[in-house]
């Protein structure tokens, strides 16, 4: 017979005069999370990094010929696909508000240019946005060269400053007196032209803000001509960003004398605010919550705290939306062949625990450079607060790279990759990971280091057979210029 004592708390006592909870399920172990679930690229460091010291590349990969094709090049032809004739009477006036970052940016002012001239109007230069991430007062004249935007575009869409003091008065000089089409994203040829154009003769002047991806992919090739006039030739930045951003480049040119003057960039996307969005767990300490919880809070106000809202940092890295941490852009590239001769530009804001993540980044590629160490606190005083300025400089200096580095999707790297070809006869020598495979690797701490370099040498290859690329219908033409801004032609 089995007898049971229970305490006078309903417990139960064992043999060992311990107390049994009765009817206490017992706590179901966890099961392991899947591979490439958990951050643990530190520790793959760790074995790694003597293998990575003692790597000598020779020659480095930025010497060797990737990126050639035989046969015919690639090369712009933009005002073949573009009629010259002249401009019949404007319809009225187009006063458009870019949001968002510079690319961002970018992106509204040349859809501005193409909805321009599909209604035959005069485009006010574009107002810009002053957001809760960006936060940067810059005005177009700022960032671009405003005269040359006008003059490069005067044969085809009339841009004007600022409204004529006439038409300003018709609507108490009042840009929010002007009637808001409040246009939805990817809008039709045809909507412009049902909808918007005869507000636009009603009114004679329309405004749309905000005006992101306001105009679909998929209009006449002539249309995506003058987005390529607008984003290649009119939109320059201004003098100041100009000649700072040429100096910086002369400078990384300079440093790499190891590699024949040829230079790397990255661009990383490892600031707190973009840590936080992705909502992905690193060190996962008390600090880094905290950390993330407010970096949320600030940028985007209880959105990720609504009912029904599900986070999943596990499933996020094993999707490979996580962004790339310092220490993982090193050894990835490290396993692609890059030895500590090479000359590495890091275009980026504020890194999340700068101290920390990019010491390991550091170790490996003592070249390193960024907007900070290339220049002196005194060039770089005119552009503090101004987040677009300073997105420019990284802009210049990644678009003349001899390599580029993606780390994570943003409007960035996806302006930058077209930018490139459309300057390097059609191909974006820019190596994109394939994170959903890499982060397999960073969780095995036990991986062998010619196994691991064998397998990022594969993803670089296939990144670089990647590099040429033809737009589709609605494919965008700020990454794929080709074929309607470029034409091929006979290698010499």
């Amino acid at each position: 017979m089995l007898v049971l004592l229970l305490g006078a708390d309903g417990t139960g006592l064992g043999a060992g005069g311990g107390r049994v909870v009765v009817g206490a399920p017992r706590p179901r172990a966890r099961a392991p999370a899947p591979p490439g679930s958990v951050y643990r690229s530190h520790l793959v460091f760790e074995r790694l990094l003597p293998e990575m010291r003692a790597l000598a590349s020779c020659p480095s990969p930025l010497m060797a010929p990737h990126y050639k094709k035989s046969g015919k090049r690639w090369v712009p032809c933009i005002r073949k696909r573009l009629t010259q004739s002249a401009l019949p009477p404007s319809n009225g006036f187009l006063v458009i508000e870019a949001n968002g970052g510079l690319n961002q940016q970018r992106i509204s002012i040349c859809d501005a240019v193409a909805v321009a001239s599909l209604l035959n109007a005069t485009l006010v230069s574009p107002a810009f946005h002053l957001n809760s991430v960006w936060r940067d007062s810059s005005k177009f004249g700022d960032i671009f060269d405003e005269d040359h935007f006008i003059e490069t575009l005067r044969k085809h869409v009339r841009v004007v400053k600022e409204l004529p003091e006439n038409v300003s008065a018709q609507f108490d000089h009042n840009i929010s007196s002007i009637l808001n089409m409040r246009t939805k994203a990817f809008s039709s040829q045809s909507y412009y032209l049902e909808k918007v154009l005869p507000k636009l003769l009603e009114l004679g002047a329309v405004r749309i803000a905000p005006f992101s991806n306001r105009l679909a992919n998929s209009v006449p090739s002539n249309i995506n001509a003058l987005r390529c006039l607008a984003n290649y030739e009119a939109l320059r930045f201004s003098e100041p960003i100009r000649i700072l951003a040429d100096n910086m480049v002369d400078r990384m040119i300079k440093k790499s004398a190891l590699t024949g003057g040829k230079y790397m960039s990255v661009h990383l996307r490892f600031e707190e605010d973009m840590v936080a969005f992705s909502c992905c767990i690193y060190d996962g300490d008390w600090k880094e919550n905290i950390a993330m919880e407010n970096a949320r809070e600030r940028g985007w106000r209880g959105k990720f705290r609504r009912p029904g809202r599900v986070i999943n940092p596990e499933a996020n890295r094993r999707n490979g939306r996580c962004p790339l941490a310092p220490i993982e852009v090193g050894m990835m590239l490290r396993g692609m062949g890059f030895d500590n001769t090479t000359s590495l530009y890091v275009a980026s804001g504020k890194i999340y625990n700068a101290e920390k993540y990019m010491t390991p980044l550091r170790e490996l590629f003592p070249l390193l450079q960024t907007k900070e160490t290339i220049t002196s606190p005194e060039e770089l005083a005119q552009f503090k607060g101004h987040s677009s300025r300073l997105a420019a400089l990284d802009y210049t200096v990644c678009l003349r790279s001899e390599a580029f580095v993606m780390t994570q999707g943003s409007n960035f790297p996806h302006f930058l990759m077209g930018h490139r070809r459309y300057l390097y006869g059609g191909h974006a020598k820019t190596i994109t990971p394939d994170k959903q495979k890499m982060v397999l690797l960073f969780d095995n701490p036990d991986i062998r280091w010619d196994r691991f370099r064998h397998l990022m040498q594969d993803i670089r290859r296939h990144s670089e057979s990647k590099g040429f690329g033809f737009r589709k219908h609605s494919g965008s033409i700020y990454n794929l210029p080709m074929p309607d801004c470029m034409c091929q032609q006979a290698e010499s």
